[in-house]
């Protein structure tokens, strides 16, 4: 397991690997010494995985409460179904927004139409912890269509804003907590000030950086609390940025994370009795409880 370093101003953080569904992610969060950035308590990075003929993403239905996940492609297509009925192709570009509340069940497949040819996946997965008061709402879906998404220059750094408000535009996702999530693309030499909120984390995606003049590499993510921190990018780059304001602890187990320990036992209890409802058009698998 990788350890994560820390300077004066930054904590970076390096990936682990995972299995999932059939291929590798790179996980930076949670990490056990940093295990939310902001409201953000879990960040994979899919891919790129290349997928021949007859291969893809299978990832079987499973449950979640009191959260909120986040998927996002840069590359490929996931099929998105829940047990609230939900059925969505998701392309490069667009939000899927899943809101678990007091349950959900869902699973990511792929439509017969990109398995059967060789394809790539690549993107990012990620859950917000949900503040108290939203933990037990009742579950939904939202989808974002990447033409309702803002994108700005910002002296020359193109950023396009996934989630919240950032360089003067909005976002039209649904937030619950004050929350930042968006991409750039920055070119050698160019700087970008990052979002002023209360933790921010910075994942780089291609090339090289620094940050208040510390270097950070490709596939690391860097974390500060410091106001009016600058992204130099040393090479040409591409990163992702998170953050937002800190909500109190979580507890996580497997797929469920709360702030109450009492409510993900009986979660855990629940899905291994069957209690959780079926997710329509994949009735007959599931994701045992490890």
């Amino acid at each position: 397991m990788s350890e994560p370093t820390a300077t004066a101003e930054l904590l970076i953080i390096s990936p682990r690997e995972k299995e999932l569904g059939g291929f590798t992610v790179r996980r930076l969060l949670p990490f056990a010494q940093k295990r939310m950035v902001g409201p953000w308590i879990f960040f994979d990075h899919m891919g790129p995985a290349i997928f021949p003929a007859g291969q893809g993403v299978d990832v079987r239905p499973h449950p979640h409460i009191n959260l909120a996940t986040v998927t996002y492609l840069f590359n490929g297509e996931i099929l998105h179904r829940d047990s609230l009925g939900s059925e969505q192709a998701i392309a490069p570009g667009d939000i899927n927004l899943m809101v678990a509340g007091k349950g959900i069940v869902h699973s990511e497949r792929e439509r017969d139409e990109i398995r059967n040819r060789d394809h790539v996946l690549h993107g990012l997965q990620l859950w917000l912890a949900l503040p108290e008061e939203y933990e037990e709402v009742e579950p939904a879906f939202h989808h974002y269509p990447g033409s309702d998404i803002p994108s700005v220059e910002v002296d020359n750094v193109w950023v396009r804003v996934l989630i919240g408000e950032a360089y003067e535009v909005a976002s039209p996702v649904k937030t619950f907590a004050q929350t930042v999530y968006a991409e750039a693309e920055i070119p050698p030499d160019k700087s970008l000030e990052l979002p002023e909120v209360e933790e921010c984390g910075v994942y780089v995606l291609q090339g090289q950086v620094e940050i208040n003049g510390t270097p950070v590499g490709v596939n690391q993510m860097a974390v500060t609390t410091q106001p009016g921190s600058k992204l130099l990018a040393t090479t040409s780059a591409r990163v992702a940025i998170i953050g937002g304001e800190k909500l109190g602890d979580r507890h996580i187990e497997w797929n469920f994370v709360s702030s109450d320990p009492a409510r993900i036992e009986a979660a855990k209890q629940r899905w291994q009795a069957g209690e959780f409802p079926l997710v329509p058009g994949d009735e007959e698998e599931r994701i045992p409880y490890p």
